[in-house]
């Protein structure tokens, strides 16, 4: 069972925004990075969970972290 809620796409670029990530380009994908880390988060509404759940450990978030960021 997933720990991480999955979200809207824009949701998920608000919480990578507030830790500093900048939107590099988007298309079907938003592709985002903070000059350091590169995250790829797809355009789905809800994202997966899993999905979710791997896109915050590249960004090197537990999920208690990833949801008081919501």
């Amino acid at each position: 069972m997933p720990k991480i809620p999955g979200i809207s796409a824009s949701q998920a670029v608000g919480v990578f925004e507030k830790l500093g990530y900048r939107i590099v380009r988007q298309a079907k994908h938003v592709t985002m990075s903070n000059g350091v880390t590169r995250l790829v988060i797809p355009r789905q509404n809800p994202i997966n969970a899993f999905t979710m759940g791997g896109i915050a450990r590249d960004a090197e978030l537990t999920p208690d972290e990833f949801r008081r960021l919501l």
